[in-house]
């Protein structure tokens, strides 16, 4: 099952531009912009952990809408998203019960990529991953200048309200940390992704900091198809 998820995944990201679309069918109304629904057991549904307790997800676990992000902390329209889509997403979404938000570490643009990954896993060892999420994309920044050094991360969580710095930094420097980054990242990889934020929405990908209507106008039509099951 694994294996097919994978390649229907990666048919559904291939070809997709910044441009925010779907890769799933149309409905049967004839509007070529309206969704058909995924069905729950399909492999790229899977995708969806819905894990009780995850520190890296907001929102109901049972939330008829779950968003997979994939994001890397170097990315300029992922920050772009966190200061503009984001907030708006939470306050009509997430808080309503609608929207589950499940974040997905993948550093593609380099060591300091690694470590702000690593440090927001940390984070959420202490139950702040959310508040180090908006630290770090509070200010856009060029890549590699020190702010994700381990100095620049570790300002980063006292910031966000980590409570225990050293533990922290144990946390982040620890084979636990490497192992979550490294499953987070290989998923993208086989699933498709080429470049970030990119997101599925019960299993239709946004590639791109969309502005919020782009999600809006997706969620809508999947709550309203779980409303009719």
């Amino acid at each position: 099952m694994v294996v097919v998820a994978l390649v229907v995944g990666a048919m559904v990201l291939t070809g997709l531009t910044s441009i925010g679309g779907s890769g799933g069918a149309a409905d049967q109304s004839g509007d070529p912009e309206a969704l058909a629904a995924i069905p729950a057991d399909d492999p790229v549904r899977q995708l969806e952990r819905r894990e009780a307790g995850d520190p890296m997800a907001l929102g109901d676990e049972d939330a008829p809408v779950v968003m997979v992000e994939y994001s890397d902390f170097q990315c300029a329209f992922c920050g772009g998203y966190v200061r503009g889509t984001y907030p708006e997403l939470v306050e009509e979404y997430v808080d309503a019960g609608v929207l589950r938000i499940e974040f997905r570490n993948f550093p593609i643009f380099g060591p300091e990529s690694d470590t702000a990954a690593r440090a927001a896993w940390a984070a959420g060892q202490q139950g702040r991953f959310w508040e180090f999420y908006e630290a770090a994309f509070a200010e856009d920044a060029h890549r590699d200048t020190g702010k994700y050094s381990e100095d620049g991360v570790r300002e980063l969580a006292e910031q966000a309200g980590v409570a225990d710095l050293d533990r922290f930094t144990a946390d982040l420097d620890s084979e636990e940390a490497g192992a979550s980054v490294e499953r987070d990242a290989t998923e993208g990889f086989d699933l498709g992704v080429e470049t970030t934020p990119a997101f599925l929405l019960n299993g239709h990908p946004v590639v791109g900091g969309q502005r919020p209507d782009v999600f809006r106008d997706i969620i809508d039509q999947l709550q309203a198809h779980d409303g009719q099951n």
